[in-house]
């Protein structure tokens, strides 16, 4: 849309926005991506994430803030992460009438989201049934300079009058979880305005108090239905450079600040919603109401100016460390960023009781539960640029273990069994059944590889950052608890003298129930070799801390030497005359249906009489399984062994899930099938930003972020740890002239540049010796604080 010489030059906020590179925009208006938009467009700061929904609401939308960690199960068929009070809200009233999409003419609109900066930026321009004509701005964002503080600056102007406007800034702690949906036969397709009204709603908040906070403003503390937490919200609405009289008002359940002013015409004006917000995780329930008012005070006493570039400067830190740069191909560039974005807003360094559920803050998906996701998909971001927010991460694990420690009691089990979904406690929370009835839901009780992936977490995190003291006091414990649960879940088959683990569940969720998965056998016996091995290293480098551990989990020798027996008889279900690796034992019996019709995404389609629930007696895979072992895995296999699974599972990949094309990328770069893996990063990067699977209204799919990045540091950088070493062999597609990003290795900031034949390092560093690599198979040294260029083929 062309913005007319009455937009976006002659306004007062557009000029703080980043150079257009950096902008996902929408253009006009279409109720049938208000959602998809919403999600798009989410802020977020790692402690709380807010949809881009519009500020005066619309009956189409679906807005939502989510503070991590905030979890409840009052009248929900499953705990859920609670969508907390809106307070995002400004809403103006000329005359009486309200302006808004639904209300208004629209003579203009748009949205920009600015991932340099971390803004939600909208222009818009409504004629409203008298003929008036109202000019709206606004700049919305959740500090990450101070976690605690959410504003919004609006900038309005009234065209062609002279008048009364209002302008009302709520905060509405009248809100609900979408729950159950309705189970009809056929799916059918509503108006946008009424789909949500289908759903039952869930109720996880009701109010504790409300009134009048220090300087001028006005608070709302509401209180989970069922789990211990509150939430206090202090909010402050300012007119700046105008007298105007605030009006409070407290409903049940709402409270709001509104501000009546005489405008004239032509003349622009700013209003600041502030708003500071706590939980009682973040403090005892006696002080939420001080810490709260506090921090609405502190940041009163700065300029939006002030606060505005402390967030600024908080973003720039954010993107020196993690920026991807790629030469040539900007439209992919701009995909990756988007990724980059979403992965930095959802994570918290400074919360280590909370993780990253499947969609993020930025949707109910999957009821903002943490999947194996975190370890496998998304870890490895934070882990090479930021290491003290894996370590939060991986903290969660340690901190729901007496969760994981109950749940495998419940199995008849020893040790720990992490939860395929979790939540704030550690338990299993995998609903039953899918959100309409229809379909039993088995993850839960059958995907047990998810506590080998907590293992692999613990043990890349290590190796990439030498952090000692995390794995002396909290990571060894895990790695002991895990192998205690794999060598009581083995089953002995004094038949064939093997172990092997029935009845379970691969990461490809087509076949629900099997024996021996592979994916699940190779790394139990991983997690129980690496347990070992990590049991004697705390004996020789913290032998006191060790005698402690060994003491409390009453922990012998004999034990460790009984997994690395265990370990060397797991079965391992393998084809060496074809090379071929069996998904789980009996795989290479099904009957064979080939895949015969692509989409306009070039993803396969279901083949006729095929769908998710009826593909388990074919060969027919929803996403990677043996091919993510030998991915993360990656010196346990050969070349050769490599080349060929690709080829053989690759053809037989549904991609039903946006986990599978960043692992098809990788695998297809190291194992030659280029055209292939540029399809499949196509598919990956852009899932969100084109909606390629038709539900992303329902929150990013965060997994996949982290799988984008993986892609390209790992797939097209050729980035690899072989043998606790960082090795690279990249490869370029033919339009993409160069290729940087940046990583961080046990202490050490290294800056990766890659163009056609030649890949530069610098290395910065406080070690005095220089670090050894591999590029392409050959040794390389990287002194500190030197360029080196090296040639790879």
């Amino acid at each position: 849309m062309e913005i007319t010489s009455t937009g976006l030059e002659a306004l007062s906020l557009r000029p703080l926005l980043s150079s257009p590179e950096w902008l996902v925009e929408e253009t006009g208006f279409d109720p049938h991506q208000i959602n998809v938009f919403e999600t798009k467009f989410t802020i977020g700061n790692g402690y709380l994430g807010t949809r881009g929904s519009l500020e005066e609401g619309h009956m189409a939308g679906l807005p939502g803030t989510y503070i991590n960690g905030v979890f409840d199960h009052f009248d929900s068929f499953i705990v859920e992460l609670v969508n907390a009070p809106d307070w995002s809200e400004i809403a103006l009233w000329v005359e009486g009438g309200k302006l808004g999409l639904h209300t208004c003419k629209v003579l203009e609109h748009y949205r920009a989201l600015d991932m340099k900066q971390g803004v939600l930026y909208r222009f818009t321009r409504f004629e409203d049934k008298d003929g008036r004509i109202t000019r709206y701005e606004s700049i919305r964002y959740a500090s990450f300079a101070q976690q605690h503080l959410c504003e919004v600056k609006v900038a309005f102007t009234p065209e062609n009058y002279t008048g009364k406007v209002q302008v009302a800034a709520p905060i509405d702690g009248e809100v609900f979880n979408l729950d159950l949906e309705p189970a009809y036969k056929e799916k059918p397709q509503f108006a946008p305005e009424v789909k949500w009204d289908k759903w039952t709603k869930s109720k996880h908040l009701g109010q504790v108090d409300s009134g009048v906070a220090s300087n001028n403003g006005v608070y709302l503390e509401m209180k989970t239905l069922e789990r211990p937490y509150h939430i206090f919200y202090a909010c402050r609405l300012n007119m700046i450079g105008h007298e105007t009289t605030i009006t409070n008002r407290f409903d049940y359940e709402k409270v709001s600040q509104t501000a009546e002013v005489f405008v004239e015409q032509g003349t622009t004006y700013h209003v600041e919603k502030l708003v500071s917000i706590y939980t009682s995780r973040d403090v005892d329930k006696p002080g939420l109401r001080k810490a709260g008012e506090k921090m609405l005070n502190d940041g009163l006493k700065q300029s939006f100016e002030q606060r505005f570039a402390a967030h600024v400067k908080s973003w720039e830190q954010k993107w020196e460390d993690c920026d991807v740069v790629i030469e040539g191909d900007e439209r992919a560039n701009h995909a990756v960023r988007f990724n980059i974005y979403h992965l930095l807003i959802t994570a918290n360094e400074k919360d280590e009781k909370a993780n990253i559920g499947a969609k993020s803050m930025s949707g109910e998906g999957y009821k903002g539960h943490v999947f194996w996701d975190t370890e496998i998909f998304l870890l490895p971001f934070y882990i090479y640029t930021q290491p003290r927010t894996a370590k939060a991460l991986l903290m969660y694990r340690y901190h729901t273990m007496q969760g994981a420690r109950e749940y495998a009691r419940e199995g008849g089990y020893s040790g720990i069994r992490y939860p395929w979904e979790s939540a704030d406690t550690g338990h299993e929370t995998t609903p039953p059944w899918t959100a309409d009835g229809k379909e039993r839901i088995w993850t839960g009780e059958r995907e047990i590889h998810i506590t080998s992936a907590v293992a692999y977490g613990i043990i890349t995190y290590f190796t990439a950052t030498q952090d000692e003291q995390f794995m002396a006091e909290y990571g060894v414990e895990i790695l002991l608890e895990t192998a205690r649960f794999w060598e009581s879940r083995l089953e002995y088959n004094r038949q064939h003298d093997r172990y092997e683990l029935n009845g379970v569940e691969g990461p490809d969720e087509f076949h629900e129930l099997v024996n021996n998965s592979v994916y699940t056998n190779w790394l139990a016996k991983w997690n129980l070799q690496k347990s070992a091995d990590y049991f004697y290293w705390l004996k020789e480098s913290y032998p006191d801390a060790c005698t402690r551990l060994s003491d409390s989990m009453r922990l012998k020798e004999e034990e460790i030497k009984a997994w690395n027996d265990v370990a060397k008889k797991i079965y391992i279900p393998f084809d060496p005359d074809k090379k071929l690796v069996e998904e789980f034992e009996g795989y290479f019996k099904l009957k064979e249906v080939p895949i015969t019709e692509w989409d306009a995404n070039n993803m396969p389609v279901y083949p006729e009489g095929y769908d998710h629930f009826n593909c388990g007696g074919t060969t027919l895979v929803k996403q990677p399984d043996v091919l993510m072992l030998m991915y993360i895995l990656p010196d346990e296999f050969t070349s050769a062994i490599k080349k060929v699974n690709y080829g053989f599972y690759e053809a037989r990949t549904m991609h039903k899930s946006s986990l599978s094309p960043a692992i098809h990328t990788i695998m297809g770069i190291e194992t030659g099938n280029y055209e292939k893996a540029s399809q499949y990063f196509e598919r990956a990067a852009f899932v969100d930003l084109v909606d390629n699977q038709g539900n992303t209204e329902w929150g990013i799919h965060i997994a996949s972020a982290g799988g984008t990045w993986q892609a390209i540091v790992n797939g097209f950088g050729g980035m690899r740890v072989i043998n606790k070493r960082l090795s690279f062999k990249p490869w370029l597609p033919a339009s993409w002239k160069g290729l940087s990003f940046k990583v961080k290795w046990q202490g050490d900031h290294i800056q990766v540049y890659i163009t056609k034949g030649k890949v530069r390092f610098i290395r910065s560093s406080d070690k005095s010796l220089d670090l050894q690599i591999e590029i392409s198979g050959r040794q390389v040294s990287l002194p500190r604080e030197k360029e080196i260029v090296v040639e790879w083929d």
